[in-house]
């Protein structure tokens, strides 16, 4: 008997029993579409990649509006706007503007796809934008930003910075009202991105906090990032940790994989140490005198780099920040994905718990 063979079926039964079935179909699917694009030399194929990326117009669907923007044509940064457009801030999530009225968030979304795949135009992204908007009723702006490898490490952090700023220029020069309803509140700013854009968030984070503490953002009182949610951000090392060596493969990631894709995406020469990459690392600068916002970290039981996430948490506490756990049982990478999931509606209601008062000891939990 083929011992390796008869394993393997053993725990594609078991991930099959764990991750829904509608979840299982197409994550499998993205793996075979990023599988593809990643040629036996180590380049990347962006033709193929494109093509296997489905793409969908903005359009307005399911309570919520879309649209897209050109933020800087010298790089050809764009970002797709979601507006809810149905009720009243449903669930009770917004603040308000003095007289009455509810108002809602904006959050900047930086997409996953291990820096080289998918974009704010992508199908998958389109309606996870859109149920994120309509569930937790905030404006959504999803940043298309340049993908690795042909734009390796900074560009990726530069472009969504680039969105944070361009949006504070618009306020300052009252460009936005032609675009953003009048409910819509840039006191209450959120960074949110998934995997590598979870990543994206906290070095965005980081970039606003230094340049507001050295003067240099935008004089802007108007726009204001209060808070940063970061959901199963793409972390690592040099090292390998009992999550990587345990999960390899198993819940549909590699780390052969992660490095390919690192590899990809930081300056050439550069490990996994890089700052980047090891917020905590040897190369990596301290955080401690920072002020950073509120931080709120979904993370998955299965989820190959889930040592990573839990290491940033822990190394985020020790420099004094306030971060919210939100720790998912059974989930793996692509639990948001899905509405018709637990997991989905867990994470749904501690970003409305976030949204509500960033600085609250509840939020977090274990589910």
């Amino acid at each position: 008997m083929n011992v390796e063979a008869e394993t393997e079926r053993v725990q594609l039964k078991e991930s099959k029993e764990v991750v829904p079935l509608s979840t299982w179909v197409l994550i499998s699917n993205l793996k075979v579409a990023y599988t593809l694009a990643r040629q036996p030399d180590g380049s990347f194929n962006r033709e193929l990649a494109e093509f296997l990326d489905r793409k969908v117009a903005p359009c307005n669907v399911d309570g919520v509006v879309s649209m897209d923007v050109v933020m800087d044509r010298s790089t050809g940064l764009w970002s797709r706007i979601f507006i809810p457009t149905g009720g009243a801030n449903h669930g009770n999530v917004g603040g308000g503007n003095g007289d009455g009225a509810a108002t809602m968030p904006i959050f900047f979304y930086f997409h996953g796809g291990s820096f080289a795949h998918s974009s704010a135009n992508s199908a998958l992204y389109n309606t996870v934008c859109t149920h994120v908007a309509r569930h937790c009723q905030v404006v959504v702006i999803s940043v298309n930003y340049r993908r690795s490898p042909e734009h390796r490490y900074p560009a990726a952090y530069d472009d969504c910075a680039t969105a944070v700023h361009w949006l504070a220029a618009q306020i300052n020069s009252g460009n936005h009202t032609t675009w953003l309803p009048p409910t819509a509140d840039p006191s209450r700013c959120f960074l949110a991105g998934d995997s590598n854009g979870g990543n994206i968030a906290h070095h965005v984070a980081v970039r606003w906090a230094r340049d507001r503490t050295a003067g240099i953002s935008p004089a802007t009182s108007s726009l204001n990032i209060v808070g940063t949610i970061l959901l199963i951000p793409m972390f690592g090392g040099t090292r390998r940790t009992p999550s990587e060596l345990r999960y390899d493969g198993q819940y549909f990631v590699t780390i052969r994989d992660r490095d390919y894709y690192w590899q990809s995406f930081l300056p050439l020469g550069a490990d996994r140490d890089h700052p980047a990459c090891n917020i905590f690392g040897p190369n990596s600068p301290r955080l401690d005198e920072l002020p950073l916002p509120p931080m709120l970290l979904a993370v998955a039981e299965l989820d190959m780099i889930l040592d990573w996430q839990m290491e940033y948490l822990s190394g985020m506490r020790r420099a004094g920040k306030t971060i919210h756990k939100l720790f998912l049982r059974e989930a793996t990478v692509g639990f948001f994905i899905f509405p018709n999931t637990l997991h989905f509606h867990l994470l749904m209601d501690a970003i409305k718990k976030f949204i509500r008062d960033p600085g609250a000891a509840s939020i977090g939990e274990e589910a």
